[in-house]
């Protein structure tokens, strides 16, 4: 008798790309930075475990499609019901702690997920739509973490703003920036041109005091960042490539977190 398989619990519980890691991570961190609440924090577990889930029930999907159960398929469905119910805790967690209005962003951007989700379970996760609208979706958590912490509307949907301005122009630069290194024609100006757009928008909602101006700073930074990286190219391996977004990502939540704590 032949043994079956063993399965590597990791490819089946953790999605291997690393971009979507910060694009989810960002937006929880900046809204308990700068509006930290028992709600906000079950929401953030909430949103965790919803990503998480996304990798395993594509895997169970899939099979069953094929109509055939794998050494994976089970281990998948475990892992879907643990993370299911890691997203439904923490979910309904924060809206029984801070009231259901707390989840308003979040079902505004549903749809923009719900396309993600589709373009990811047909295999197209790699279009340039779902890649735009899987974090302009994620940005809207910050906007809700910050409403479970008593902020006022305006000022939360700002925080939306803000993490959409640094992940919208990341994915166009990301994409450009690949072409380049494999050796491709890329679009140069248009990650330029939408970069430039959203360091004017955050620096409008500065002025207008929706935002610290101090998180003006991190999108000019991204602005030489894409310029450099484009027409100034150093060859580099993806890996590093990514790498560095996240970094980019993570100091931009930090320098928005200062701003706001010290309102400058």
């Amino acid at each position: 008798m032949t043994a079956a398989p063993a399965v590597k619990l990791r490819s089946v519980a953790l999605p291997a790309e690393h971009g979507g890691w910060g694009f989810m991570l960002e937006p929880i961190l900046l809204g308990l930075l700068v509006a930290p609440s028992l709600a906000g924090l079950l929401l953030g577990l909430g949103v965790f475990g919803m990503f998480l889930a996304r990798h395993p029930l594509k895997l169970v999907a899939a099979d069953r499609k094929r109509g055939r159960r794998f050494a994976r398929t089970g281990a998948a469905e475990r892992f879907v019901l643990l993370y299911g119910g890691l997203a439904a805790f923490g979910v309904f967690g924060a809206a029984l702690v801070g009231g259901p209005t707390v989840l308003l962003p979040m079902l505004a951007a549903a749809p923009l997920m719900l396309l993600t989700l589709y373009f990811d379970f047909t295999n197209r996760s790699r279009d340039l739509l779902p890649e735009l609208a899987g974090p302009l979706g994620l940005a809207a958590v910050s906007s809700s973490i910050a409403l479970a912490g008593g902020w006022p509307l305006l000022p939360a949907l700002a925080l939306w703003v803000i993490q959409a301005a640094r992940a919208q122009p990341s994915v166009l630069y990301v994409r450009a920036r690949l072409k380049l290194e494999h050796g491709k024609d890329a679009h140069l100006a248009l990650p330029l041109i939408a970069q430039a757009t959203a360091l004017v928008i955050v620096l409008a909602l500065a002025l207008a005091g929706l935002a610290p101006l101090l998180v003006v700073a991190p999108l000019a930074a991204l602005l030489a960042r894409a310029w450099f990286g484009l027409y100034r190219r150093v060859p580099l391996p993806a890996k590093i490539i990514g790498f560095r977004e996240m970094a980019f990502g993570f100091g931009t939540v930090l320098l928005a977190a200062v701003g706001y704590a010290l309102k400058i």
